[in-house]
């Protein structure tokens, strides 16, 4: 998603600095992030006559001291999450906007890391970030008005249409989505339709732009599984832990797209 987020900026103008754990990560980001600039260009998601703003790498916070805002996207990992937000809301000045993309870690829950936790919001954005136009803005209990101000400004900036929603464990499109990917892969192992079946019947009676399983396959198997044991934690609801299939299709390393296959086979996986 950081790499989403990433051509989506800097196909609106925006400078970017880009943080992640290894050179040879930051690369592999740098000729993704090419190939989704193209990609949105093609297909008309950026200003026809804007110029792309410039990318920054660095392996550390300190390299993104200087932000006007920071765009949290590491994995769904509550401590994880945690940890970093810390470390970034104590490099950065006071005033800077913390916005984090999580699918489901209620706010509150990761504002009692940071320095400033009135600088903190949520922001959900869908994948591919730079074509979905519309994203999900969750206020904490303690995100202050100049916070929410800045986050909501920033993403007029990237063209984006926000609906603010308030801090619960999953929100409103995981709490919803997610669950009904699960059942829809209980209903594949359960052996009632299959794959292709349930996405047909998704797409064509309900109206689902690609099927829920097809979804899964972007979201990322791993991270849609990770989301769904956070959103059982955090409801005590335990029908929204995890299927079988789901487990084990993780567990074979079937992630989806990024791995070139899920519930789906994409064949050789894009670098």
């Amino acid at each position: 998603m950081g790499r989403s987020i990433t051509a989506l900026a800097l196909g609106r103008g925006m400078h970017v600095v880009l943080v992640d754990v290894s050179d040879d990560v930051l690369e592999d980001a740098r000729s993704e992030i090419t190939q989704q600039l193209r990609h949105g260009q093609l297909l008309g998601a950026f200003p026809d006559a804007g110029a792309t703003g410039t990318l920054t790498t660095a392996l550390s916070a300190e390299g993104a001291a200087d932000a006007v805002a920071v765009i949290e996207a590491i994995t769904e990992d509550a401590s994880l999450k945690a940890r970093i937000m810390a470390e970034i809301s104590g490099t950065v000045p006071a005033g800077t906007p913390l916005i984090t993309n999580t699918s489901g870690i209620p706010i509150a829950e990761l504002a009692k890391s940071v320095e400033r936790p009135e600088e903190l919001a949520g922001v959900h954005f869908m994948n591919p970030a730079y074509l979905i136009e519309m994203v999900e803005v969750i206020r904490g209990p303690q995100t202050g008005d100049a916070a929410m101000g800045a986050v909501l400004s920033l993403l007029e900036r990237l063209g984006k249409k926000t609906v603010v929603v308030r801090d619960a464990p999953g929100f409103v499109t995981s709490r919803l989505l997610h669950p009904m990917i699960n059942e829809a892969a209980r209903i594949v192992s359960e052996g009632t339709a299959s794959v292709e079946s349930v996405d047909q019947l998704m797409h064509g009676c309900l109206g689902h732009p690609t099927g829920p399983l097809r979804t899964a396959d972007l979201i990322g198997l791993d991270n849609l599984a990770d989301a769904l044991r956070l959103l059982a934690e955090r409801t005590q609801n335990s029908t929204f832990n995890p299927c079988e299939l789901l487990v084990e299709k993780v567990r074979r390393g079937e992630l989806g797209r990024k791995t070139g296959r899920g519930f789906y086979d994409y064949g050789e996986v894009l670098s």
